[in-house]
């Protein structure tokens, strides 16, 4: 079998075909244009109440308008889209496939080392399978990187269903099960009998749903995310530690100050949608509102990947299909799970997590890192995932 067989499916057009990131120079010179026109929001003054140096609002009403404008100055003047994005994504073999009606976008980067085992990771929202590039070495060679080269992969990183070059969707129902059956029919597709899958964020919903549909072929679900929330049954939190009641705080703070996109997103995409096709400076603080702690470099390189794109609606939209999800499965998950927990994230509470996961074999919690750990944290994590599949991969 070659690498990339054709098969017919249900939709008759399962073609895997080379691609490369191209954005044509027009696309990219109208972005110039404008971010130089770009009409900069009003923000509260300064509080004269305040000691000298003290520079309020900051972040308490959302990205602050000295930190957008230093962003937008950097992608405007400092910014190479073709080395940043195109020479990094076009650095490994990339493809387009049609699953499901929609075409999907991916990496495959296989391994030089014999018996490296098949992984498919999936990236969260606002980023895309830029959170992925700087996991590739460590996780395709890893004898390069101090490691065991036993413990090598065969890496295939899709961009979900409406993002990036994986959009933008044009029907209903793209949530995290649809997204799901997907990566099955991919994987499938590539001629994988035997695989794991792995997801942050947004892929931490899907990768476990990936595990349910396909338990006989998925030897385990690693993420860096369980998402297993009180159901306010009592019971349910008698007995907890104060750090575990710490990290219920944690989560309550982020629901409290931090989640107004997502309940947007849930309820009416469209609305903030139409204003992120129209400004690159506002969807740049769309995406920078929850990857400010990450690199200038990659928060614009995200944020001009769904621009010129145009996939602002169709990823918002996401979050919309997946709160109205109807057929839902129930009970838990079976297939073996891990979670890497790392400092400046959700930390569930265990028993809930095996409330909802009845097999979770690893769970390690680490002093650093944060939600976007493959940005602070790629060591650690690249560790975690090499050790929890060393034990599934036979």
């Amino acid at each position: 079998m070659s690498e990339h067989t054709q098969r017919a499916d249900a939709q008759g057009q399962t073609a895997i075909r080379p691609f490369r990131a191209e954005i044509p120079q027009a696309d990219l010179d109208d972005l110039a244009a404008r971010l130089a026109a770009t009409r900069w929001a009003d923000e509260l003054p300064p509080d004269p109440d305040e000691p000298p140096g003290f520079t309020p609002p900051g972040w308490a009403y959302g990205v602050p308008l000295a930190y957008l404008r230093r962003l937008v100055g950097y992608w405007r003047d400092g910014f190479d889209w073709r080395l940043a994005v195109e020479a990094r994504l076009n650095a490994y073999p990339q493809f387009t496939t049609t699953i499901d009606g929609q075409r999907i976008h991916f990496l495959h980067v296989r391994s030089a080392e014999p018996g490296a085992f098949p992984l498919i990771l999936t990236h969260g929202w606002p980023n895309s399978v830029l959170e992925y590039l700087g996991l590739i070495g460590p996780l395709t060679d890893p004898a390069a990187h101090g490691a065991d080269p036993g413990d090598a992969f065969d890496l295939v990183i899709p961009s979900v269903p409406g993002f990036g070059f994986s959009g933008p969707t044009r029907e209903r129902g793209w949530n995290r099960y649809r997204t799901a059956a997907a990566w099955t029919d991919l994987m499938r597709r590539l001629g994988y009998g035997r695989y794991g899958a792995h997801g942050n964020d947004l892929g931490a919903y899907v990768a476990p749903e990936v595990g349910r549909l396909d338990p006989d072929r998925v030897a385990g679900v690693h993420v860096t995310q369980l998402y297993s929330f009180p159901s306010g049954d009592p019971a349910e939190l008698a007995g907890i530690t104060e750090a575990e009641a710490g990290n219920l705080r944690f989560l309550q703070a982020f629901n409290d100050e931090m989640s107004g996109y997502a309940r947007l997103q849930q309820t009416k995409p469209q609305n903030v949608a139409h204003a992120l096709a129209d400004s690159p400076a506002g969807q740049l603080a769309w995406s920078a509102h929850l990857l400010a702690a990450t690199p200038d470099e990659h928060v614009v390189a995200n944020a001009a990947l769904y621009w010129l794109t145009n996939t602002a609606a169709s990823a918002a939209r996401f979050y919309y299909e997946d709160k109205h999800a109807t057929a839902v499965p129930a009970g838990p998950t079976t297939v073996p799970t891990g979670l890497a927990s790392f400092a400046y994230d959700f930390r569930p509470l265990r028993r809930l997590a095996e409330r909802d996961h009845a097999n979770i074999v690893s769970w390690n919690e680490y002093q650093t890192g944060s939600h976007w750990a493959t940005q602070d944290a790629p060591g650690p994590l690249a560790g975690d995932i090499r050790g929890f599949f060393r034990k599934l991969r036979t």
